[in-house]
């Protein structure tokens, strides 16, 4: 909820709704591993109810997104039926690092809204390449913005960042 860019991006986008939520396990303040999926997945089920019901906003004209394990929720969240305009994927965990074996990529034929990554090209949780060939399984339209020389988590890439989400979300009219 706090990293940099997120509130980057809640700055950018002061003007419309943007809620930066912690996963369960952050909000309890534990730092060790994070809860299941099951649990996380809920937690941004509610947390967009919530912030709809709030907002009196639709909850398939919300985006959804999150960097690295918190955006792979969101995606997950969606493939299970969540509704909403899109996903902004940041730092994909395409598989944990030096296991290129375990792919996180079963649930991308059940996403069909438009989908953003923003990933570093030297990402060693997700080879650019290797992310463009498994997000072809995803139905809804999928843009790609490359940060280079980045690795997981970019670091002075903000106005980079919020600059790509911003020209996406224009473009999704």
């Amino acid at each position: 909820r706090e990293h940099p860019t997120w509130r980057a991006l809640d700055d950018a986008f002061a003007g419309g709704p943007v809620d930066r939520i912690n996963c369960p396990y952050r909000a309890a303040g534990r730092k060790g591993p994070p809860d299941r999926a099951p649990k996380l997945v809920a937690a941004i089920r509610q947390a967009q109810a919530d912030r709809c019901g709030r907002a009196g906003v639709s909850p398939d004209a919300v985006l959804l997104g999150g960097r690295s394990m918190g955006g792979r929720m969101c995606s997950r969240a969606v493939a299970e039926g969540l509704p909403a305009a899109g996903l902004v994927l940041l730092s994909y965990p395409l598989h944990p690092v030096g296991k290129p074996e375990k792919l996180r990529v079963g649930h991308f034929p059940d996403i069909d809204v438009p989908t953003l990554f923003i990933s570093g090209d030297r990402d060693p949780m997700g080879p650019i390449a290797d992310l463009r060939s498994h997000a072809r399984t995803i139905r809804g339209p999928v843009t790609f913005h490359v940060l280079e020389g980045m690795r997981h988590d970019p670091k002075d890439a903000d106005g980079e960042i919020v600059e790509a989400v911003g020209t996406w979300v224009v473009g999704l009219g």
